[in-house]
């Protein structure tokens, strides 16, 4: 790949992993309408290193605790915990336990996807379908009053496992992970702020796991790695995304969620038209 290829492809990467839009379509979106050469193994390792990392700094304070409080919450001979260090250890294990499905499902599922689902059609299908049901649960927490929104901790297990379930269908290229766990937060009473928190910390373990299947097959592989092409995958697609994280949180606080389901209709609209022409 050229230093354009690269740097578009990581820019890519790091700005939708957490936007509502679909990383995952506008990856594969360059190679189905341009005609760009797949970006290999080492480049989908780089730049799921750099979004990881990305999220991770940006949480690194709440991780420090949520962590504590879990290594906690395992020994029976820990000092009693706050009510807040209990909530960060309960929350710990609804990130863990959400990501269950989704792992599952990817591991039964990866071949199936890759062969029969990574095509524009579904990929606009797919764009359409979530754009909406995006757009409606926007519309709903946008009435709800403040005193209506149900704060993180309320959420339960059962609404942290619904959220988790929904990231399997995120699996098909189109359908946005963020985008998904995000429309099941606002539809469980959420505030888009926490929707997209929790969102966020969820994504943590499903990165490392797709950075780490793409390692694996890596080190397993015959295949040369592009040192020079993984190193500034890594530095823009971090870059990017911590930017995106930051100004995403900002963001959907003033305006919602509207702007990306607006996005995603007219993208949708575009690759249908691409595919049906």
């Amino acid at each position: 790949m050229s230093t354009f290829d690269i740097i578009i492809l990581a820019l890519i990467q790091g700005l939708t992993e957490f936007l509502p839009i679909s990383s995952s379509a506008h990856l594969i979106l360059p190679s189905q309408i341009l005609g760009w050469d797949d970006q290999g193994l080492a480049f989908d390792v780089a730049v799921h290193v750099g979004t990881l990392m990305a999220v991770v700094l940006y949480y690194r304070s709440l991780l420090g605790k949520m962590l504590l409080a879990w290594f906690g919450s395992l020994s029976s001979i820990a000092k009693p915990q706050t009510v807040q260090q209990n909530f960060d250890a309960t929350l710990s294990w609804w990130i863990l336990f959400a990501t269950i499905p989704a792992a599952l499902f990817g591991f039964l599922a990866k071949d199936f996807i890759e062969q029969y689902l990574r095509t524009a059609l579904v990929i606009s299908a797919m764009t359409l379908l979530f754009g909406f049901f995006l757009g409606y649960a926007d519309v709903i927490a946008g009435k709800r009053t403040q005193n209506e929104e149900k704060p993180l901790e309320k959420l339960g297990f059962k609404g942290a496992m619904i959220i988790g379930f929904a990231q399997m269908v995120a699996l098909i290229p189109g359908t946005s992970r963020s985008g998904i766990t995000m429309t099941l937060g606002l539809m469980l009473g959420l505030s888009r702020l926490n929707a997209a928190n929790f969102s966020f910390l969820l994504s943590i373990p499903i990165i490392a796991m797709a950075g780490g299947y793409y390692s694996l097959q890596l080190f397993t592989s015959a295949t040369i790695v592009d040192w020079y092409a993984m190193i500034l995958g890594i530095a823009v697609s971090f870059s990017s995304a911590f930017a995106c994280i930051h100004y995403f949180l900002i963001l959907v606080e003033k305006l919602g969620m509207m702007p990306f389901v607006i996005y995603r209709l007219f993208l949708g609209v575009g690759l249908l038209w691409f595919v049906l022409s």
